[in-house]
């Protein structure tokens, strides 16, 4: 077994290390050789014995690194290290307009392009990417802070665009999720949240992950369209 991660000085007896060494060690671990892109990580418990920490500690920094894009967790297959961003589509983006979208385009781009995909992941979708929808719903009514909810917000809805199967849909959407992140859409919504409203988008989330779980595109493409209505709502007024 590996040696336990190092603790900082004077906390040399510490029974577990840090969040942020353990996610650093991990990283680590994923920036060897063995493990690029699409590469199996080992399991929960083999890395629990490799740092000398719970099964816990490493379920938690394994939904942090997820919650960043880097890896990719397959409910009875394994943990993956998540393929990076196609370089072309970045730089495709840095060089559009799309960089500078307002809240109010992003909204009109998800309510055209969003209520389109439940038919898609209805026809397309296998049973892992059902739970990846799943878990990111999950981690996001598990989230003990405003940012980390967002963040997983953004992966539910990433998860449906890329059920799918549709990779043109797949890039568009990876465009607006991109301009969400460059905007000052971030901080709209943190003056606008409030537990009410938390409670409303979980809601809304369960009932949108229900009808696709059973296979319902029309009810999906329901809830869906009144989900981003509602967003649309609270954010901008409209």
């Amino acid at each position: 077994m590996q040696e336990p991660i190092a603790t900082a000085p004077g906390q040399e007896n510490a029974a577990t290390p840090s969040p942020a060494a353990l996610d650093e060690a991990l990283a680590q671990l994923m920036a060897e050789p063995a493990y690029g892109p699409g590469a199996r990580l080992p399991t929960e418990r083999a890395l629990a014995e490799r740092y000398n920490v719970s099964r816990g500690a490493i379920r938690a920094a394994l939904a942090r690194i997820e919650g960043r894009g880097l890896i990719v967790r397959i409910m009875g297959s394994g943990t993956y290290v998540a393929k990076p961003p196609v370089e072309a589509a970045t730089d495709a983006f840095q060089t559009s307009g799309s960089r500078d979208a307002s809240p109010q385009e992003i909204m009109e781009a998800r309510m055209l392009l969003e209520p389109q995909m439940p038919a898609l992941v209805v026809a397309h979708a296998n049973g892992a990417d059902i739970e990846r929808i799943r878990a990111a719903m999950v981690a996001a009514e598990q989230a003990t802070t405003l940012d980390d909810f967002e963040v997983w917000d953004g992966r539910f809805h990433e998860a449906i665009a890329q059920a799918t199967h549709n990779r043109l849909i797949i890039d568009i959407y990876q465009t607006v999720t991109s301009a969400r992140n460059l905007t000052e859409w971030g901080e709209l919504k943190r003056r606008n949240a409030t537990q009410e409203r938390r409670a409303e988008r979980e809601a809304e989330h369960r009932a949108l992950f229900q009808a696709l779980y059973s296979r319902d595109a029309t009810k999906a493409e329901a809830a869906l369209t009144e989900h981003l209505k509602k967003v649309s709502r609270n954010l901008l007024g409209m």
